[in-house]
């Protein structure tokens, strides 16, 4: 490799973004167009400091395996990157390690893809010593293969064992078996994180207060949304991957003493697959929620898009399975009848299948940008999806630089954990605090009277309202 590719690059770097339009099916249409995409390479460019000189797209109608792009192609990357100064070239989409191998010496200069570029950010932003671990696990993956005969040094070979020798082991090699030691030994502390994780989620379901997470696109306003919930003081700022540890935080909710309010990563399209296996153990907060918060940026002309990356995410992740409106499962109950199952079971699996989906409140946020006409016409929008979907979809309109919605939110949200909720009458030992303790904070007690001695002493006599969730997590007290 040249000498001059040898140098790390750094802050305030040039860097010119070039979008790799892949030509699919015919009718097939990519989540984000050319246009969106080269916007969002700007913004995680500038995330890490780079200055981005010039953003072009080209459409890519044959990959070629060694270089992605044709020849003519990199002639005129070359010409824009010498033209613009450029000591850096960002491949918005995924390189092997053939094609930037080739693409650095053809163009004389760093070449690094969007996986690169989005781990550079997660290595930057890590916090705790969890999320370093990640971010150093996904490097890791991402330069094991790597690991290409690009310098001479890796092929030099260290002696064997016994009395002659032998061949060895290449440079190469023992790079390698060194990059997988340190994986394991990372994998095995990450999983020592998860299962401490595990015990936390284990504590906090035994604990008497519910869980609301945050979940969305990057830069959607999941941060700013968190700070004016809680009036904590989490980094947030218009950077893609502004927060990446989760932070929890107690909020107050209507009818209920107390709630958690969790902050997490946010999500981008193609999110490495690195990153995704990495961060397993921090997004599984998410599956920990009695309610999930669905911040979308709703003044960005790509928020469908978003939504759909963000579903997708979570699905793959095991957090989100795909959802059944009520007519998908009446017709599956129908179909069941007809096959022979009984009424009852099949209406019975069909609300098992609507009720195991932790509940998602979807907030269009930063209302504040939109025009008058626009605001309008999205509130029209939203009355419409709510009656249309009846109870399977909930959005609440909010501004969370100014605090607009903010109460509905909520409201909103206490109604959801409350929505199933029946009337149960207990009678408790008065010095069961544990027990008390939950009803109070998990629970609306509707009375609370003497109900005279039992075998413990004083007794209680209560009417609380429950959801069928809490009731269970009551009885397992």
């Amino acid at each position: 490799m040249n000498d001059e590719l040898k140098g790390e690059v750094t802050r305030g770097a040039r860097a010119l973004v070039v979008y790799p339009q892949m030509r699919g099916p015919k009718g097939q249409v990519p989540d984000l167009d050319a246009d969106a995409r080269l916007a969002e390479a700007r913004g995680l460019a500038l995330a890490i400091g780079l200055e981005v000189v010039e953003a072009m797209a080209i459409v890519i109608r044959e990959p070629r395996a060694g270089t992605l792009f044709g020849e003519g192609q990199i002639q005129n990357i070359s010409v824009a990157a010498n033209l613009n100064e450029a000591e850096l070239v960002i491949v918005d989409g995924s390189l092997t390690a053939i094609q930037q191998r080739n693409l650095e010496e053809k163009l004389k200069r760093k070449v690094i893809d969007r996986t690169g570029l989005i781990l550079e950010i997660f290595g930057e932003r890590a916090a705790t010593a969890e999320g370093r671990l990640q971010v150093e696990l996904a490097h890791l993956d991402y330069q094991a293969g790597r690991l290409v005969r690009s310098w001479t040094h890796l092929e030099r070979q260290r002696g064997g064992f016994g009395f002659l020798g032998g061949p060895g082991e290449t440079q190469i090699e023992a790079d390698r078996r060194m990059i997988r030691d340190r994986m394991a030994k990372i994998r095995r502390e990450l999983e020592q994180v998860r299962r401490t994780r595990g015990l936390h989620r284990d504590r906090r379901e035994k604990a008497p207060w519910p869980i609301v997470a945050l979940v969305g696109y990057t830069n959607a306003g999941k941060s700013t949304l968190f700070n004016r919930l809680t009036g904590a003081g989490v980094m947030a700022e218009d950077l893609l991957f502004a927060t990446l540890d989760p932070t929890m935080r107690a909020i107050r909710l209507p009818a209920l003493e107390k709630a958690i309010l969790s902050d997490t990563v946010g999500f981008i399209s193609d999110l490495p697959t690195q990153l995704v296996a990495a961060f397993r153990a921090t997004l599984e907060e998410v599956t920990a929620a009695d309610v999930i918060v669905h911040v979308r940026d709703i003044a960005n002309p790509d928020t469908e898009a978003q939504k759909r990356q963000v579903l997708d995410v979570l699905a793959d992740l095991g957090v989100l399975e795909p959802q059944l409106d009520a007519r998908a499962l009446r017709q599956a109950a129908r179909e069941e009848r007809a096959a022979g199952w009984a009424q009852e079971d099949a209406e019975e699996r069909a609300e098992q299948g609507a009720s195991h989906q932790i509940p998602i409140i979807e907030v269009w946020n930063k209302w504040d940008l939109l025009e008058p006409e626009q605001a309008a016409g999205l509130r029209e929008a939203i009355a419409h999806r709510e009656s249309a979907h009846g109870d399977g979809e909930t959005i609440v309109a909010v501004s969370a630089l100014t605090g607009e919605g903010c109460d509905d939110l909520l409201v909103t949200a206490s109604r959801m954990l409350t929505q199933d909720a029946k009337v149960y009458s207990f009678v408790i030992p008065a010095a069961d605090g544990q027990r008390l303790a939950f009803l109070h904070a998990r629970g609306e007690v509707m009375a609370e009277e003497d109900a005279g001695e039992g075998p413990d002493g004083p007794q209680l006599r209560l009417q609380v309202r429950l959801s069928p969730r809490e009731l269970g997590r009551f009885t397992a007290l």
